[in-house]
Formats: C-alpha cells, structure tokens, sequence
C-alpha cells in the first residue's frame, strides 16, 4: 500500500464517522445485553410461578435478539445498515404455541393386538417375556 492511500484512507471522514456510530453502538449493546439478562430472569420467574411462559416477554426477547444480531453485524463490518433508531425495530417471528408432547401409554389389550404383519408388537413381546419368567419363579 503506497502512502498516498493510507494517507487518504486515515483522513476519511466516513472511517471517523463509522467509528462514532460504532462507540455509539457498542454502548446500546450493552445495555441491550442487561435488558436481555432482566428479561431471562423474568421469563423464568413467570414461567416458574405460572407454570408457563409469557408471550408478550418471548415477543419482545425475539426481537431484542435481533436487534443485537443486527447490531453486531453493523459493529464487525458484515454490514454497513444501521439498525435501530436508523431502522425499522426488528418484528418477532410469529408466536407458536409450545406444545409439550402427551406420554403414550399402552394398555395390555392394544399390546395383544398384531401390528400389520400380523406380528406382535414389541410391548406385547414384552409383556409375554414378564409373564413368562414370573411364572417360572418360585413362590
């Protein structure tokens, strides 16, 4: 690199300008990342008393992690947009409902019923196995 473009490289205004938008930023960022670690504690808090988590908290938890992800693309040059208040706020991805999945329990006539191959299943083989070796201990 010849001096002439380092020259003018350190006296762009667009670097110095971009420094200050990234000070700028990396103190949003960390207010960002205390207003993240409030919202965990109080995700836990209502799920733990309510026995289920919040929305509204999840809503706001999604977006607030897209801002920081915007955010450290500006700060690591992977981008040179601006996020917020120089860009629209994130929106939250659609809220899906957590569904916890129900346990499947096999009653002893559905384990005696053959599956399509007119082959036991394996709770039946199971269950035949249990039979066979209490009836084989000695009482």
């Amino acid at each position: 690199m010849d001096n002439e473009k380092l020259k003018s490289n350190i006296t762009s205004s667009d670097h110095w300008i971009r420094l200050l938008f990234m000070i700028l930023f990396a103190l949003v960022l960390y207010v960002a990342g205390i207003v993240v670690g409030v919202l965990v504690l109080v995700q836990f808090l209502f799920a733990l008393i309510t026995g289920s988590d919040n929305t509204n908290l999840r809503q706001l938890g999604d977006s607030l992690t897209q801002y920081i992800a915007q955010t450290l693309r500006f700060l690591t040059y992977n981008s040179n947009d601006k996020p917020f208040p120089f860009a629209d706020w994130p929106e939250p991805a659609p809220v899906a409902e957590v569904v916890e999945p129900e346990e499947v329990v096999t009653t002893s006539a559905e384990a005696d019923k053959p599956d399509a191959n007119g082959q036991n299943t394996d709770a039946a083989i199971i269950a035949e196995q249990d039979a066979d070796e209490s009836s084989s201990r000695p009482v």
